[in-house]
C-alpha cells in the first residue's frame, strides 16, 4: 500500500523537521495541509514563507513521484493517499483544505480530518 511505503520511508514530514518559519505560519494560521498531499497557503504568504513552503512541496513532489514509479501509481494519486497521514495530524486549530470545500480550521474537542477517501 501506498502509505505502508511512505511511512516506511519517512514520508510525510514531521513538523519538527520544518523551518521555523513553517511552524509559525502553522501556529498562526497561514498555511496548512492540502487534500492533494501539499502544503497551502490559508492566507497570502510573505516571500519569506513561500519561498520556505515551495521547498517543502517540492521535496514531497519528489517523493511522491519516486512512490509513484515503485507503486505504479500517479504522483497525485500518491499525494492524495499522504493527506490520510498528513490530515491525521493536523493540530487542533490547524487549517487543512478537504477536496469537497474551502480552509477549515480543526476546533478544540474535534477528531483529526478523514476524508472518506482514506479508508
Amino acid at each position: 500500500m501506498v502509505l505502508a511505503a511512505m511511512a516506511a520511508m519517512g514520508g510525510a514530514p514531521a513538523a519538527a523537521q520544518e523551518p521555523p518559519i513553517v511552524v509559525q505560519a502553522r501556529g498562526a494560521g497561514l498555511i496548512g495541509e492540502r487534500f492533494d498531499g501539499y502544503l497551502g497557503y490559508v492566507t497570502a504568504p510573505s516571500d519569506a514563507l513561500r519561498r520556505q513552503v515551495s521547498t517543502i512541496n517540492i521535496r514531497r513532489r519528489s517523493l511522491y513521484s519516486n512512490l509513484a514509479a515503485s507503486r505504479k501509481a500517479t504522483p497525485q494519486e500518491v499525494g492524495i493517499a499522504a493527506s490520510c497521514t498528513l490530515f491525521a495530524r493536523v493540530p487542533v486549530g490547524g487549517y487543512y483544505l478537504a477536496s469537497e470545500g474551502g480552509w477549515q480550521r480543526r476546533a478544540p474537542g474535534q477528531a483529526a480530518p478523514r476524508p472518506d477517501y482514506c479508508g
